[in-house]
């Protein structure tokens, strides 16, 4: 009985994401007008590209963001997270390894995004037409001062009125180490949240107009222990 349950949700679940297997999203990011210097310098385009990949063994995840933030509009950041989840015989729960980095130029400097490892678990499962995941992973977060952190995450996505309208996202919380280099600083962990919520309008069976609402704490840099809202306008082409 578990088996074909568990065989059922697969199914279902393959069903679901072959319909958003690839896409390519690009979206106005208006922050400076929204916190001004503070936030960013101007407002900027992003482009994102994402892919999802189920096979007999589990499934692959990733996107790339592209920021076009520099004079111009060329591009200023580059980062990239590819996930895997590797089925475990005919257990519902899968391993789940993560790799995340990136580039960057501010001003007239170029920096990394620090590498992020991970390892763990993960869950997923349909609830009516939604469909809800979970993973619970040890990060290795590659800072000058490395940081051996915790992270859980939970994903979603869901269509609605005829596949006319998705509503999908993730939710992030991880600890990381308050100082990150070798220097004397702060001491002591702090927790991380960045959620993303997409709310799309499905134009035709490839495009989509919409918005992602970034929502987060003490995620950014210069801006410690604040919270932000960062609303984009976007339009996602479905391969």
């Amino acid at each position: 009985m578990v088996k074909k349950v568990f065989f059922t949700i697969a199914l279902l679940m393959l069903s679901f994401f072959s319909v958003h297997a690839q896409n390519l999203q690009l979206h106005f990011d208006p922050r400076h007008a929204l916190h001004g210097d503070k936030m960013s310098q101007k407002n900027y385009f992003t482009a994102t590209f994402e892919m999802f990949k189920p096979d007999r063994w589990g499934s692959t995840f990733m996107f790339v963001d592209l920021d076009f933030n520099q004079s111009r509009g060329n591009i200023g950041t580059a980062y990239l997270e590819i996930a895997r989840d590797i089925k475990i015989g005919k257990s519902p729960i899968m391993a789940h390894a993560e790799f995340n980095g990136g580039v960057g130029k501010a001003e007239n400097f170029g920096f990394s995004i620090a590498n992020a490892y991970m390892a763990g678990a993960s869950y997923s499962t349909m609830i009516g037409k939604a469909v809800l995941g979970t993973y619970l992973v040890y990060k290795y977060n590659a800072f000058e001062k490395v940081s051996n952190d915790v992270q859980w995450t939970v994903t979603w996505g869901i269509d609605l009125f005829n596949n006319k309208f998705r509503v999908c996202g993730f939710m992030d919380l991880w600890t990381q180490n308050k100082n990150k280099f070798h220097a004397e600083g702060e001491s002591g962990k702090e927790i991380v949240l960045l959620t993303e919520p997409q709310f799309w309008y499905n134009v035709t069976e490839n495009l989509a107009l919409g918005s992602e609402i970034e929502i987060s704490n003490n995620f950014l840099t210069n801006n410690k222990d604040k919270a932000y809202i960062n609303p984009t306008i976007a339009a996602k082409w479905n391969f």
